[in-house]
């Protein structure tokens, strides 16, 4: 989950390598670091902290420089966030640098071998292996490319990792199950393992795929497979701009997101939806047949998946959602399933491995996700992006709306023939009334109302069950304090117990058919035990007569009022965050992609 960015051919490579850690501090803010080379020196320089710390402990500093760079932001897995630990981690010349995204499985029995040959090590880390490694090559005679090649070929594990040499004019590069991508200028090159890294200088990407190598120079690049021959790669051209990954004036990306989620919907729904012949068309699913769906996911995108395979089962099609990281290592019967990764990173590791478990047994498979030339979007069988645009904050917002409104799409699609027109005009409507929510909702004091409260308890049934377990999630991510989620028939099966006085209860109920009238009777008993009700309505049952508070969604058709109702939980828990002073764009211990298992 770490962040890399390296550049070569630039007069600022100190500032570029600044601005690349600033757009990739969602990925890790544990620590930072950079290495610049060339011209015979090698300059490293870390912090533990976030980057500005870096920044503060280099900023002045003269004779800093170099044409060539790498720089890293952590995720700590191996070893506590300290200065000792920060990447890049150096060889015991000091002429060695290396950045490392992922996980060094065998790195403890090469850290032996090569403490037993007479190599000092510095750090915690799995990483601090590899510039040891390229040393023994080149004291062995190899050449620096040949050397890191040799010593990328000793690992085990997952990784994304860049290397430079003080000696050498290029930037050498590994991709293994971690992402990593580069960046085309006029007269520089980028490589990073997320766009934004770089967007602000180039929109000409090359993706690196699983046992690519690539050497960037000042005069050109090259990528290679694991024995040296050189692999033609395609040129992509990024459709977003530099400034959509910018706070645009809101305190935080969160709200900035939120907002965003009007503008994101459209984006999903455009050439999708056409409400004239009352029908879906995803041209990307082709003519699809869906007999029986696994969706699997891990975190936000899992509480999408529960709610897309209700809307499959709901369309007559055999569905289910499955943790990814269980289903990786034990799926069930798979014949004539199709398997769905649900990722907004397309990068997520659970999620790769278990579409990578069922294509290994036969199955078709589909990425739902919203990065283009996504590792999951490249080796699944169709790509189904959901256009949600750049999405910083760690807490997932406008791209689970997106999840929810595309699982909507993939639902009609795969059933020919039963097109619901009240869905489709619903779904015309969604982002104007997300829009009403965002300018009406009171939802900030509400926040304010329960802002000492001991815990915060999230209910509904059907489609509704999912939001509350999204609304939980989004709580404790961003506001430290314990959430928990329920399906409402749940409650009386042992939750009970912690309802008290001081518990909040927010419960999300549409419509007023049977779920809306049960999930009443778990209000009710909620509200019998002194609990403080929030109901998160469209007004069409009596709900809000049992409320302390009513957070009002625009009435429509049931499986939209679930991406309208969630909207509301976002807000309550951004204010709450807020108001206690969360780092609520980086929550601690968490990082925006998980790309280690």
């Amino acid at each position: 989950m770490c962040g890399i960015i390296g550049c070569v051919g630039r007069d600022d490579t100190l500032d570029t390598l600044i601005h690349g850690l600033s757009k990739l501090e969602y990925r890790g803010y544990d620590s930072a670091g950079i290495a610049l080379a060339g011209n015979g020196a090698l300059h490293i320089r870390k912090r533990a902290g976030e980057l500005d710390r870096l920044r503060e402990s280099i900023d002045g500093e003269d004779g800093l420089s170099g044409t060539i760079g790498i720089g890293h932001t952590r995720w700590s897995t191996h070893g506590p966030p300290t200065d000792h630990n920060a990447h890049p981690h150096a060889d015991c010349t000091g002429t060695v640098a290396v950045v490392h995204n992922g996980i060094i499985e065998n790195y403890q029995a090469l850290k032996d071998e090569l403490e037993a040959a007479g190599h000092t090590f510095e750090s915690d880390t799995d990483t601090e292996v590899v510039p040891h490694l390229v040393e023994a090559e080149l004291a062995a005679g190899a050449a620096p490319g040949e050397a890191f090649r040799a010593a990328i070929d000793r690992l085990d594990g997952s990784f994304a990792i860049s290397c430079v040499l003080d000696d050498s004019d290029s930037v050498f590069v590994a991709r293994n199950d971690s992402p990593l991508v580069l960046g085309l200028g006029d007269d520089e090159t980028y490589l990073a393992s997320d766009v934004p890294a770089f967007r602000a200088f180039t929109d000409q990407v090359v993706y690196l795929a699983d046992g690519e190598f690539a050497e960037l120079r000042s005069d050109g690049w090259r990528v290679t497979d694991a024995s040296g021959e050189p692999i033609e790669k395609s040129v992509e051209t990024i459709q977003w701009d530099a400034e959509d990954t910018g706070k645009s004036g809101y305190d935080h990306f969160m709200l900035k997101e939120i907002h965003e989620q009007p503008r994101a919907l459209r984006q999903c729904l455009r050439g999708r939806v056409s409400e004239l012949d009352g029908d879906v068309t995803v041209p990307e699913l082709g003519d699809i047949e869906l007999e029986r769906v696994h969706l699997v996911a891990a975190g936000t995108s899992y509480h999408a998946a529960v709610y897309g395979a209700q809307l499959l089962c709901d369309a007559g099609i055999s569905a289910q959602a499955h943790y990814a990281h269980e289903y990786a290592i034990s799926p069930p019967p798979i014949e004539n399933a199709t398997v769905v990764g649900v990722s907004q990173s397309g990068e997520t590791a659970d999620t790769l491995a278990a579409t990578r478990e069922a294509r290994r047994l036969g199955a078709e498979t589909l990425a739902l996700t919203n990065t283009v030339g996504s590792t999951m979007a490249r080796e699944c069988d169709k790509a189904f992006y959901i256009r949600s645009g750049p999405e910083i904050g760690v807490a997932a917002t406008k791209t689970f709306a997106g999840q929810q409104t595309a699982l909507n799409l993939l639902a009609e699609a795969a059933t020919p023939g039963a097109g619901d027109r009240d869905l489709v005009s619903a779904l015309r409507d969604l982002p104007g009334n997300v829009q009403e929510i965002l300018d009406e909702s009171t939802a900030e004091s509400v926040a304010e109302a329960y802002i000492d409260a001991d815990s915060y308890f999230f209910i509904g049934r059907g489609l509704n069950f999912p939001v509350s377990l999204e609304g939980a999630l989004k709580m404790k991510e961003i506001s430290y304090e314990h959430a928990e989620g329920f399906a409402a028939g749940e409650l009386k099966h042992g939750p009970l117990a912690l309802v008290t006085a001081n518990t909040p209860v927010f419960a999300t109920v549409t419509g007023d058919g049977e779920y809306a009238r049960k999930t009443i009777g778990n209000v009710k008993e909620v509200e019998a035990r002194d609990a403080p009700v929030v109901a998160v309505t469209d007004g069409r049952s009596n709900v809000g007569r049992y409320a302390d508070h009513v957070l009002d969604v625009p009435q429509t058709h049931p499986r939209v009022a679930a991406i309208l109702a969630n909207v509301q939980l976002q807000l309550v828990s951004y204010y709450t965050a807020a108001m206690l002073g969360r780092s609520i764009d980086k929550p601690r211990n968490l990082a925006k992609s998980v790309t280690v298992e």
